[in-house]
């Protein structure tokens, strides 16, 4: 079995947030498990594939297990904010997410960069999660990008909030 550097399977608490006025936001992803708390940095399409990729593997279970129903997955997550401190493990490079049926766990797995010139293995973290959790993560990640700058309908470019060139507007 892989030998994770941050293994919190299960955690008790997992959320992806941002820090910073829109533009100029640093994504997270942080899970707690016990006392130990882990934030790793995300990119902001990172989070949002992340989400996209939740919702795909619970719809996919639901259809192949009418049993493990989204009904289910009805679960009240008050407080989604970041815990303090936030202090980054490492930056996310990879991700991959699976299903454990035998625990009903929902497994996120993450590689982190490799440091240049080491011949050290990139970091790693595994976070397992229930369905519910891993449904209000889904959620909460799709709001928090959701809130960032506003598209141009001309060229699809973010608008700074001084505005922004437009070469369709050229």
């Amino acid at each position: 079995m892989a030998k994770f550097t941050y293994d919190l399977d299960p955690v008790t608490r997992i959320t992806a947030s941002a820090v910073g006025p829109p533009g100029q936001r640093v994504f997270y992803i942080q899970a707690r498990r016990g006392r130990e708390l882990v934030s790793l940095i995300a990119e902001k399409e990172q989070v949002r594939a992340l989400a996209q990729a939740i919702d795909r593997l619970l719809e996919e279970l639901a259809e192949n297990n009418p049993l493990l129903s989204s009904s289910d997955d009805l679960l009240l997550v008050s407080d989604m904010n970041l815990e303090e401190p936030i202090e980054p493990r490492f930056r996310i490079a990879q991700m991959g997410i699976g299903y454990d049926a035998e625990r009903d766990m929902v497994i996120l797995v993450m590689q982190g960069y490799r440091e240049e010139e080491s011949e050290e293995e990139p970091p790693t973290a595994r976070f397992g999660a229930s369905r519910q959790q891993m449904r209000a993560l889904s959620e909460h990640a799709t709001n928090v990008v959701a809130r960032g700058r506003k598209i141009c309908g001309n060229c699809g470019r973010p608008i700074d909030p001084d505005g922004h060139f437009c070469p369709q507007m050229n």
